[in-house]
C-alpha cells in the first residue's frame, strides 16, 4: 500500500472497506449506476478490463477445443421447469417477460439466469451419434438474476460472464472436463490476475442446483473475507435425461450423454479491486491493465520535451506494450494521482534533465519504487519491470492468504479466530449438513470448500465430535 494517501475522495479501507470498494468502482470510472435499480453500466475503462480478461480466457478455452456459440436470452417457463432442482434453485431470482408488445404472452418467458436448459434443448435436436461427441461449447453473454442486495461487480441484477457447457460420451470424460476447466480458472487467477486460490469441492449444500458435484476456486480479499472466483460443475446424465438428450452409442443403442458447465464473471474485476487495491485506488496486474505504462512529461512546455515523449511513446507501443502519454495541461500531481487511481502498473516521468541524461524515471504502482531507466534500454527494461509488478502483486496476495488460514478444533475456537483475524478457518468435518448449518448459525461462517489438499487436523468433527471425513474451509464470503 502507498505510504501517503493522495486521493481524498476515497474512503480509507481501514475505516469502511465496503465504501472504499464502492468509491474505487466509481472514481476509477469502472462503472456507473443505471436507471434501473440493481443494474450498472460498465464504463469504457471497466469494459477494457473485462475485454482483457475475456481475451485471455477465450484463448485458453479454444486451446482445449472449445468453440463459442450464442443462445437466446429468453427461456420458456415449461423448458425451465423440466429439471426440478435447477428451477427451484433459481426461482427467487428469475425475472419474467409476460407481454410481447401490447399482447400478453401465452407462456411466461424467463430472462436467462443460466443457460443449461437452452443448451439441453438444442442438443436434444442436433445430437445423433457418439461420433459427434464431445460437444465443447462456451458463450459470452449477460444473465439476469433478481438479487435483493447489489454491489458493483460482486452482486448485480445483470452481470457479464462466460458459461461453458459440454456433453460427453462417458462420465470419465465429463469429470475430466470439469477438473480441466477448474484448473484453467485457477491458472488464470494466479498467473494473470495475480490472485492465489484454494481449489476444492463445494459441499452438497453449497453446490450448484442440479449438479452432482461443484468445484471452486476460492480467493482471499484484503479485508480477509472470501470470494468465490469461478466454479465448474459435473451433472452426470441428470439433465440429459430430463431434456431427452440422447445419442446412438458404439453398441448401436440409445444412450444419455454426460454434461458439465462452468463459469466466471465480471466478479473477477471485484476480486482484483479487493485483492490488490489500496487507499489511492486500483492496483492492476500488468497482464490485464488497459494501460500498462503511462508516460507523463515533466515541464512539457519546455523545448523538446513533448516531442521526445511522443517519440518514446511510439517506441513503447511498437514493443507491444499498452501505453499512453498525458500531454494535458493538468498539474504533475494531478496526473500522478489520476493514474494511481486507475491502477496503471508503471508510470514513466520524463523532464528536460532526464532528456539531457538520456534517461527516464519509472515508478511502480504496487510499491512506489522508482527506477532510473536508460532510454536506449527502454524496450528491454519495461517488460522486466512489468513482470516485477505482476510478481510483486502475487507475492503480496499469497502472503495475505497464507497468514490468514487458521486451524480450529471447535465452533467456539473457529468463531473466536474469525472475529479476531478473519480469513479461512480450517476444521475437520463429519460431512453432515446439520453441522454445516450449525457452523453458520453459531460460528457465523459458511463452508467455502473441501480443499483438494487435505490435512488430518484431528480425528473428530469440530462441530459434533463424531468421526471426521474431511478437512473443510469456513469463512465469511462476498
Amino acid at each position: 500500500m502507498a505510504k501517503e494517501k493522495k486521493v481524498e475522495q476515497i474512503t480509507d479501507m481501514e475505516t469502511d472497506f465496503a465504501q472504499w470498494y464502492t468509491d474505487i468502482c466509481r472514481k476509477a470510472e469502472l462503472v456507473e449506476y443505471a436507471s434501473v435499480k440493481g443494474f450498472t453500466i460498465l464504463r469504457p475503462y471497466g469494459y477494457a478490463l473485462w475485454e482483457n480478461m475475456q481475451q485471455t480466457l477465450d484463448a485458453a478455452f479454444k486451446a482445449t477445443g472449445h468453440v463459442n456459440v450464442a443462445m437466446p436470452v429468453l427461456i420458456p417457463e415449461s423448458l425451465l421447469k423440466k429439471e426440478g432442482e435447477l428451477v427451484n434453485g433459481f426461482a427467487p431470482e428469475v425475472a419474467w417477460v409476460t407481454m410481447g408488445g401490447s399482447e400478453p404472452l401465452e407462456e411466461r418467458l424467463a430472462f436467462r439466469p443460466t443457460s443449461e436448459t437452452m443448451f439441453c434443448d438444442h442438443w436434444s435436436r442436433v445430437l445423433h451419434s457418439y461420433r459427434e461427441l464431445p460437444m465443447l461449447y462456451n458463450q459470452w453473454c449477460s444473465v439476469i438474476r433478481w438479487e435483493k442486495t447489489t454491489r458493483p461487480f460482486l452482486r448485480s441484477r445483470e452481470f457479464w460472464w462466460q458459461e461453458g457447457h459440454t456433453i460427453h460420451e462417458t462420465a470419465e470424460e465429463a469429470e475430466q472436463e470439469t477438473q480441466q476447466q477448474l484448473n484453467t480458472y485457477a491458472d488464470f487467477f494466479e498467473k494473470v490476475l495475480a490472485i492465489p486460490v484454494v481449489r476444492g469441492r463445494k459441499t452438497d449444500k453449497e453446490k450448484f442446483a442440479g449438479a452432482e458435484a461443484t468445484y471452486t476456486v476460492e480467493c482471499m480479499m484484503k479485508d480477509h473475507k472470501a470470494l468465490q472466483g469461478g466454479t465448474s460443475h459435473y451433472f452426470g446424465d441428470k439433465f440429459s435425461r430430463a431434456y431427452d438428450v440422447t445419442f446412438t452409442g458404439r453398441d448401436n443403442k440409445l444412450q444419455y450423454p454426460f454434461q458439465t458447465s462452468w463459469g466466471a464473471s465480471t466478479r473477477m474485476i471485484g476480486a482484483v479491486i479487493m485483492a490488490h487495491g489500496d487507499n489511492n485506488g486500483l492496483v492492476l496486474p500488468p497482464k490485464i491493465a488497459p494501460i500498462q505504462v503511462v508516460l507523463v512529461p515533466v515541464a512539457a512546455h519546455k523545448p523538446g520535451v513533448t516531442e521526445k515523449a511522443q517519440e518514446l511513446l511510439g517506441r513503447i507501443q511498437a514493443a507491444g506494450i499498452r501505453a499512453q502519454a498525458d500531454f494535458s495541461d493538468n498539474s504533475l500531481g494531478w496526473k500522478c494521482a489520476q493514474y494511481e487511481m486507475k491502477g496503471v502498473p508503471l508510470r514513466l516521468e520524463l523532464g528536460p534533465r532526464d532528456i539531457e541524461n538520456n534517461v527516464c524515471v519509472a515508478v511502480r504502482r504496487d510499491n512506489g519504487e522508482k527506477t532510473t531507466v536508460s532510454l536506449d534500454e527502454l524496450e528491454a527494461r519495461l517488460p522486466a519491470l512489468l513482470d516485477a509488478v505482476q510478481q510483486g502483486l502475487y507475492d503480496a496476495a499469497l502472503k495475505n492468504l497464507q497468514e490468514h488460514i487458521f486451524p480450529a478444533s471447535s465452533i467456539e475456537e473457529a468463531k473466536a479466530l474469525q472475529s479476531e483475524h478473519g480469513g479461512f478457518i480450517k476444521t475437520m468435518w463429519c460431512g453432515e449438513e446439520a453441522c454445516e448449518q450449525k457452523m453458520k448459525e453459531e460460528g457465523g461462517m459458511t463452508s467455502r470448500c473441501i480443499p483438494f489438499r487435505q490435512e488430518q487436523l484431528s480425528e473428530t468433527c469440530a462441530c459434533c465430535g463424531k468421526p471426521a471425513k474431511h478437512m473443510i474451509y469456513w469463512g465469511i464470503a462476498y
